[in-house]
């Protein structure tokens, strides 16, 4: 895999990497933009262009990106009308933040913080007091919640400011550590099916003279990484999707916003050894690593200790065409995680960080059978994968 003797590699820099837009126009400057509006102190609009609303509903579509809506005209009608490039429609593109995969993106929405103040700067990335990686979507292993990510979230601030607030999501979220230390605040309401979700999202808008509802969809995401986005099971979960938000739409309240997002976008990886690389059959990019995370288009690396400069150099020889290879420190530097990196977030950012550039991906065959099998792919800061809607529909 590594270039031969003959050919430099032409390594990627790491200032090229397009950082994503924190402060003014990332998952984590929304909810704030809204509240402010709405009047509760503590907040700023750092996205202007969005007008103050009485009602503010955010439905996130998990794993539909900016790009995806604007290939399916035919498959998301509704979604596409709201785009710059439909008559009337106001929707721009916004950038999820590094990485851009769920727990990441989750917590930015919900707190109003980018990652490297939240503290979900991954997939998986390294606990520093037990030296284990830790699963921040499942939240394995256990993790004491508020001890993990300490600040209070835009939901619960805006409940104690009067305005009331909701999160209409599947049953099973109610309770999970990731919902308590992202998305909790004010009044949690199970609903099994779509349809439900969107009813519910829009009687609980029209409950309060000032309200903040938001309300989530997961199969998308699931059906990309399962079958990828060039499917017929993706495309037919677009349409029930696109439905789902129209069925919302078509309920607002008076003096209310609809803001409808997402997480990530994805990108479908083919199965050769030239776009899957793996990481457990492959003795250079093992050599010096003590754990392997993140996932397989945003990795966190852990260097046994005295290895980092080793490992470091390895991986820009390997994939440093390919992918953006860059110390904790440049990454941290360069804006990828934002503008500040909290104390304790720190060591959970990887000796080295790799984001890839190219549609390739670092699998990890024996460690991680199940997210090598999946075909949908998502983590990185390309356009694909960065760039999630913000389409706004008034009442």
């Amino acid at each position: 895999m590594a270039q031969p003797a003959w050919q430099e590699p032409v390594l990627l820099p790491v200032d090229t990497a397009p950082v994503p837009e924190y402060g003014s126009g990332s998952l984590c400057d929304l909810l704030p933009t809204l509240v402010a509006g709405q009047g509760v102190p503590g907040f700023t609009a750092a996205i202007p262009e969005l007008a103050p609303a009485d009602r503010n509903c955010v439905f996130l579509i998990d794993g539909l990106g900016w790009e995806q809506i604007g290939a399916h005209p035919d498959e998301a009608p509704f979604l596409h009308s709201l785009l710059p490039t439909s008559r009337g429609g106001t929707g721009r593109p916004i950038t999820a933040g590094f990485p851009a995969t769920t727990a990441t993106s989750l917590a930015s929405v919900g707190t109003g913080l980018p990652p490297g103040e939240h503290g979900l700067p991954g997939y998986t990335v390294r606990d520093p007091g037990t030296g284990e990686l830790m699963n921040q979507l499942r939240w394995r292993p256990w993790t004491p919640p508020k001890a993990w990510q300490p600040y209070p979230t835009v939901f619960g601030l805006a409940d104690a400011a009067g305005v009331r607030t909701a999160q209409v999501s599947a049953p099973a979220f109610e309770r999970t550590p990731l919902t308590e230390v992202a998305l909790s605040g004010g009044s949690f309401l199970g609903r099994l099916s779509g349809e439900e979700r969107m009813d519910t999202a829009a009687e609980r808008l029209a409950a309060g003279d000032r309200s903040l509802v938001y309300t989530y969809y997961s199969e998308v995401d699931g059906m990309g990484h399962r079958f990828g986005i060039d499917s017929d099971a993706w495309r037919g979960q677009l349409m029930y999707v696109d439905g789902l938000a129209r069925r919302l739409a078509e309920q607002l309240p008076a003096r209310s916003a609809l803001y409808i997002t997402a997480d990530h976008g994805m990108i479908d990886i083919p199965f050769d050894e030239q776009s899957r690389i793996d990481f457990d059959e492959d003795w250079e990019l093992r050599a010096g690593v003590a754990l392997l995370g993140g996932e397989g288009r945003a990795r966190h690396v852990y260097a046994v200790p005295g290895a980092e400069a080793d490992v470091l150099t390895v991986w820009r020889e390997v994939l440093g065409e390919q992918f953006w290879v860059a110390s904790r420190d440049e990454a941290i530097e360069a804006g990828w995680f934002g503008p500040r990196i909290d104390e304790r977030v720190h060591g959970r950012i990887g000796d080295v960080v790799a984001a890839a550039r190219d549609d390739v991906v670092i699998t990890a065959s024996v460690n991680e059978p199940h997210e090598s099998a999946m075909v949908g792919m998502h983590g990185s800061m390309t356009p694909v994968e960065q760039l999630v809607p913000l389409l706004e529909v008034r009442s």
